[in-house]
């Protein structure tokens, strides 16, 4: 069965439940339990399926975070062989060149990972979210870098146009992003990084108003260098704030310009590039949602990235912990493996607990998100919680290896070079942190 295939049973089996997800049934199924399915249905409001629940369940009804479908499973399992056997041997390659191979982009795009969430009508999967979390985890254990092309395109590119576009530019775009196109993302600035609403690129109307005109550069541009169509946001005017930004779909022959491309500490293989617009001409009906809301448009979907950036670091934390893992038990010293060192062991079983924890935190933003409850303190708890994890466990895998850890050959030093972005993109750990302070103290009424 091909991934596309179980992408689509997996959106299937999710629906069947999805309208018996409810909160507000919990605190009577814990106060009474029974056996009775209707109950048991209304109490799982972090399911994935009713054929997994009912294999789960407690007498409460209430299930674990990191409980799947039989197709989630199934999906999980072919994209870590896809990850294994046609991205691993190009890992190395890759991140000497700095360059993604365009093979792999293939891939994904016949694997149909590239439009995982989006309707099968317009060439995707129609999926869950919880199924894209689940592809970029498992993409991030091999390579970092493919997993964050995969992200972006999904998480912010593809749903976007979902979420906010009207149907003529979904149905213009949308086949083309399923299929072939790879998309980007266009918001931060070299003036404007944490301080996104601060942009400089400027758009206007054409004398004859039938185009827009875009000017400015935007900066840190991932998938720049691939992408054939991007996702830009403007000032429209100053004077408004950030009131006045709105949001464009702008295709790469319309003008746009991919400049300087970063020389990067890790994902390098990931392009990041500056992209200039320089009187560049997008068609009127090209506007995404309403004019002057765009920076509703990206605060929102910046909330689903960082969960995305968040299944991206623990996929990175769980790869360097299983191979430096390996290596301190094929490693003697002293006469026996270093893992049956006790101090050995402590530090592992620490790392483990860690990464489980970033996870869990991770699969409950994504649930909370998917059930329609409010999930921006968790993302950023999530994606803060996660980079830090991913630095620890790729930073200790190395010092498990001892010398060859810090070699290029081991591949284990890669992932501390990858994990260190996790902590900048998609905000940095210091806005995730004033974030979740005033949700925190919102919530205590303060």
């Amino acid at each position: 069965m091909s991934m596309r295939s179980l992408l689509r049973q997996t959106s299937a089996v999710r629906a069947a439940v999805r309208s018996t997800r409810s909160l507000t049934a919990v605190p009577a199924a814990m106060r009474a339990p029974t056996t009775s399915a209707p109950a048991r249905a209304s109490a799982r409001c972090f399911n994935t399926s009713a054929q997994r629940a009912e294999e789960h369940e407690s007498p409460w009804g209430i299930n674990s975070l990191d409980k799947f479908t039989e197709e989630e499973e199934m999906l999980r399992d072919a994209v870590r062989r896809f990850a294994e056997n046609e991205v691993k041997p190009r890992v190395e390659e890759m991140d000497e060149n700095e360059k993604m191979d365009p093979a792999i982009i293939k891939g994904l795009f016949e694997q149909g990972l590239m439009a995982i969430e989006t309707d099968p009508e317009l060439g995707g999967a129609g999926s869950s979210f919880m199924a894209a979390i689940i592809v970029i985890e498992e993409l991030a254990k091999v390579d970092p870098s493919v997993s964050v092309l995969c992200d972006v395109h999904n998480t912010l590119v593809n749903t976007v146009l979902r979420k906010y576009a009207n149907q003529e530019l979904r149905d213009k775009y949308m086949p083309i992003l399923s299929s072939e196109k790879l998309g980007s993302f266009c918001l931060s600035e070299p003036a404007s990084g944490s301080d996104a609403f601060a942009m400089k690129t400027t758009v206007k109307k054409s004398d004859d108003g039938k185009h827009w005109i875009i000017n400015g550069s935007k900066m840190w541009i991932t998938n720049s260098a691939e992408a054939e169509f991007f996702i830009v946001f403007a000032q429209g005017d100053a004077s408004k704030g950030y009131k006045g930004i709105s949001a464009f779909a702008v295709e790469k022959d319309m003008g746009v310009e991919i400049a300087k491309k970063e020389r990067k500490l890790g994902i390098r293989a990931s392009s990041t590039c500056t992209v200039n617009f320089d009187e560049v001409k997008v068609p009127i009906e090209n506007l995404i949602g309403e004019e002057g809301k765009g920076y509703k448009i990206a605060i929102e979907i910046l909330n689903e990235g960082r969960v995305g950036i968040g299944a991206q670091m623990v996929g990175l934390a769980q790869g360097a912990f299983d191979r430096g893992l390996a290596y301190t038990f094929e490693r003697e010293q002293f006469g026996k493996p270093i893992a049956k060192f006790q101090g050995m062991q402590f530090q592992m079983a620490q790392i483990a607990t860690e990464i489980e924890a970033a996870r869990l935190m991770v699969y409950n933003a994504a649930r909370r998100k998917e059930a329609g409850l409010p999930f921006t303190k968790e993302a950023a708890m999530a994606k803060l919680f996660s980079s830090q994890v991913a630095q620890r466990a790729a930073g200790s895998a190395i010092e498990w290896a001892g010398g060859q850890g810090f070699t290029r050959e081991q591949g284990i030093e890669k992932y501390w070079r990858d994990s260190k972005i996790g902590a900048i993109y998609e905000g940095t750990s210091n806005i995730q942190l004033n974030t979740i302070f005033n949700l925190t103290a919102k919530e205590k009424g303060f």
